[in-house]
């Protein structure tokens, strides 16, 4: 099981949550998605680690910026 951390930029309300967790949980190998509105965290599950620009990407189709991944 590998977890990542993402910082997002320019979430408002719960739309823009869903927004997210929709276009991440359909990254190939996500296998859970949570993201914090308060915060702006999304944390990514998976069983084996995702390339970043693949979960930048979803973040960015969502109309959303990663501001920086721990």
């Amino acid at each position: 099981m590998s977890t990542a951390t993402y910082t997002v930029k320019g979430m408002t309300c719960g739309h823009c949550v869903s927004s997210v967790k929709e276009e991440v949980g359909e990254v190939a190998g996500v296998t859970g998605v949570e993201v914090d509105l308060t915060s702006g965290l999304l944390t990514v599950e998976s069983a084996d680690p995702v390339d970043k620009g693949r979960i930048v990407a979803a973040v960015e189709a969502a109309g959303y910026e990663v501001a920086h991944q721990s």
